[in-house]
């Protein structure tokens, strides 16, 4: 592999340089928004499921490289600061589709959703990243997991969405596309059934979506969402295809989750798959004349989960630790973001309705203002107004708020102070060497928590002992 298909990776020490940075770095003189193409620009905007912070060579992953999406690091910007707005897939895809705070919904609450009859509102009722697009004209698409409530009240087309294609479920088997003998594969509101590696199929349909929209020289918004690399653990090769016969076979109900499998090679297999079919997204826009009229960006849903790697964070999905939240984040939009920039400035899953709306000329609903922000800003290498930003995890009674380099995180009652820009493990508790700072914190965040809803039947899904070595209770039984 050369160094021109790399992108600028992150060594362990870079990464921790990058980390311990606190103000927007630029690498190069940044262009303006004036120099944006004259036309709408077009937004594909890709969400990996249960991706890790460091999961991508460009962000120091060590076991395996992905040189597309490092190629992608190289032409546009790398978030150093980026944060999903849960550590589960819901509630930050509620958040990401509202542009709020997932807590604002009944369907927000839920961590994540499961057999509950709860979904998002349609878009008559609440404006979505979709409607407000199609509102600004554009064609929207959203291709792979939804994730947010079941027909025949939910759903994509009902919440903005021209087209839908994927999986209404939390995830799939890769080669059954459903799990315990139920499909769950959808064109539009009719289940379809196909044969392939899903990875594959998400990525086909998105071509052919790209396809229709050259012929049409209609603006677009595509959310390509891949199950990738989401459990189960089944690469695209015979040992994949050997491992979902076997969990097919199994009489364990649960036998999808997939604990009893996986290994750090399987994971690799499912990631260079994710890549490379990015790569052949990406290279069909570029061979459609597409490339330079579109933002492209890359991100994941909330940390990793089991085999990713969130260093030099720690905390997996479903903890408010930084490796539950802490996402990669890659975007370029030609003539718009210089190449090869890295930024600090942190930014939230809920930022990007703002920003996409703002792109495309849109307007914002008033009675439905977003808790994201414009980050076009920070695309120019400059910084955002200073904020705070919440979450909340039910599991484990889990909290917390940063603003600036300071977080307050408490867990089951056990309350912290970190400088996570100094310290990204989050060791040393400076709750009571800054009194001041935490209570000013906390504070901030009961005063937040309290405009929020609260359901105590929610669903909140967490790791127990008997599912990982390393989440042991200090005694049997607690």
């Amino acid at each position: 592999m050369t160094d021109s298909i790399k992108g600028p990776r992150l060594t362990r020490r870079t990464a921790l340089a990058g980390a311990l940075g606190a103000a927007a770095v630029a690498t190069v003189a940044r262009p303006t928004l004036a120099q944006a193409p004259g036309r709408k620009p077009n937004v594909l905007y890709i969400m990996a499921d249960d991706l890790g912070y460091a999961d991508l060579s460009c962000y120091g992953r060590r076991e395996y490289e992905t040189p597309v999406l490092d190629r992608l690091a190289t032409q546009g910007m790398m978030f150093l600061h980026a944060y999903a707005n849960s550590a589960v897939c819901t509630a930050t895809r509620v958040a990401l589709i509202t542009g709020r705070y997932q807590y604002r919904l009944p369907v927000g609450l839920q961590e994540p959703l499961g057999a509950q009859d709860v979904g998002l509102p349609g878009a008559n009722e609440h404006p979505t990243i979709a409607s407000l697009m199609r509102d600004a004209g554009y064609r929207t698409s959203l291709i792979g997991k939804w994730h947010m409530g079941s027909l025949p009240k939910y759903g994509p087309l009902q919440s903005g969405y021209d087209e839908f294609w994927g999986l209404r479920g939390g995830g799939v088997d890769y080669y059954r596309h459903g799990f315990n003998g139920n499909v769950d594969l959808w064109d539009g509101d009719t289940k379809v059934e196909e044969a392939g590696y899903m990875t594959d199929l998400i990525a086909d349909r998105t071509i052919t979506t790209l396809e229709r929209r050259a012929a049409d020289k209609r603006p677009f918004f595509i959310s390509l969402h891949f199950t990738a690399p989401h459990w189960p653990w089944e690469g695209d090769d015979e040992e994949g295809k050997a491992e979902s016969d076997r969990i097919a076979a199994s009489s364990n109900p649960a036998a999808f989750m997939h604990y009893d499998g996986g290994t750090m090679e399987t994971y690799a297999t499912m990631m260079r798959s994710l890549d490379s079919n990015i790569g052949r997204v990406l290279a069909r826009l570029g061979e459609l004349g597409l490339e330079n009229d579109t933002i492209v960006v890359f991100t994941s849903d909330n940390g990793g989960e089991r085999f990713s790697d969130t260093w030099p964070f720690t905390g997996k999905k479903t903890e408010l630790l930084e490796g539950g939240l802490r996402i990669p984040a890659i975007v370029r939009w030609p003539g718009v973001i210089a190449p090869g920039g890295t930024s600090d400035v942190p930014i939230m899953s809920m930022d990007w309705l703002p920003t996409f709306v703002a792109a495309g000329g849109g307007k914002l609903d008033p009675a439905y203002l977003p808790d994201g922000v414009d980050i076009r800003p920070a695309l120019l290498g400059r910084t955002l107004p200073d904020r705070s930003l919440f979450w909340r995890f039910k599991n484990r009674n889990q909290k917390a708020a940063r603003r600036g380099s300071y977080k307050y995180l408490s867990i089951n009652g056990n309350e912290f102070l970190f400088d996570v820009v100094n310290d990204p493990l989050e060791r040393g508790n400076l709750k009571d060497r800054m009194p001041d700072r935490f209570a000013e914190l906390k504070a901030a965040f009961d005063a937040w928590d309290a405009t929020m809803l609260h359901d105590p039947k929610a669903p909140s899904f967490g790791i127990s002992p008997t599912q990982q070595a390393d989440h042991f209770a200090p005694d049997p039984g607690t």
